[in-house]
């Protein structure tokens, strides 16, 4: 019976859903969590093992004999040492577009924070703002208005098509940039995106080119008016950058579902920051996306099983 070892299920499913598709196809254990020094013997002997963020260095991968195939419980595969699997013949699979309509959706529920401050609004009015109020209603700070507005998305491949989607829904105008310009005329060069943009939105792969992508000098291109949404990774940004544009009102404010280092440091710059709408990287995580990433996660186990790996990232 095929070995199968979960090192980190927690995330994907803290107990709300079933791991019972696994154990139809092999002998299954499933570890919540799986701290670096503990993965290869945890993972010793299995052919199988699934990993959501635990790393899979290429040391820990040569200390697996038995290790036949590796599943990324998510579309993003970092945190593998694809070459070293590649050089062994160890397909690595992930899950390409299981969370797709929920990063659209939690794409707007942060710009809709920093547009219309609904959670702020709520805290005052349960303080009893409303009720001493003269006026039969209040604001603080601008509501914002989306049609009409430019909404910039850095990278074109699902997500950011969906985003776009959902954006044009509120009457906004859509340009984008992707690596291969398709002659499309919303497809723009970086620079104009930045400087033409009132909402810039990242849905770009992190690779050594992108890293950082959103700097000082990017920011210094942006409308003191604009927006930035980031519900890609984290090290995007250069976080100490974003912050001091904060501070200084450089920007109007930023949306994060994603910072440099999960969980982060107290001394995050932009724990501190200004303006700046931060979720604990939730954007994936509704018990539909989840659900569709076990089964889909399965069926890659599955298909390996049965003699053809389906989304192998490293073939």
């Amino acid at each position: 019976m095929t070995k199968i070892v979960v090192l980190d299920g927690h995330t994907a499913n803290p107990g709300d859903l079933s791991w019972e598709p696994f154990h139809r196809l092999g002998e299954l254990t499933v570890h919540d969590r799986t701290a670096p020094g503990d993965v290869v013997s945890r993972a010793d002997g299995a052919e199988v093992v699934l990993t959501n963020k635990t790393v899979l260095t290429a040391e820990a991968i040569a200390a697996l004999p038995q290790l036949k195939l590796i599943c990324v419980l998510a579309t993003g595969y970092n945190v593998v040492d694809v070459a070293a699997a590649k050089a062994r013949g160890i397909p690595v699979c992930n899950v390409p577009e299981y969370s797709t309509p929920n990063v659209a959706q939690a794409v707007f529920a942060l710009l809709l924070e920093l547009t219309n401050h609904t959670g702020h609004h709520d805290r005052t009015v349960h303080e009893g703002r409303w009720v001493a109020c003269p006026d039969f209603c209040y604001w603080d700070g601008d509501l914002v208005e989306l049609a009409g507005l430019t909404f910039g998305i850095v990278g074109h491949g699902r997500i950011g098509r969906a985003v776009g989607h959902v954006a044009r829904a509120f009457g906004m105008k859509v340009i984008y940039h992707r690596r291969n310009h398709d002659g499309d005329p919303g497809c723009v060069d970086l620079d104009t995106l930045f400087s033409q943009s009132d909402v810039v939105s990242l849905h770009c792969p992190l690779t050594p080119d992108t890293q950082e992508l959103v700097n000082a000098r990017r920011i210094e291109q942006m409308k003191p008016t604009a927006f930035l949404l980031n519900t890609a990774r984290g090290a995007l940004v250069n976080e100490a950058d974003l912050a001091a544009a904060l501070h200084a009102g450089r920007i109007a404010g930023a949306g994060l579902d994603v910072l440099s280092v999960e969980p982060p440091s107290p001394s995050n710059p932009l724990l501190t920051a200004p303006r700046c709408v931060i979720t604990p990287h939730i954007a994936w995580a509704t018990r539909d996306a989840r659900r569709r990433l076990l089964e889909t996660t399965a069926g890659n186990v599955a298909a390996f099983l049965a003699g053809s790996p389906r989304h192998v990232v490293n073939g």
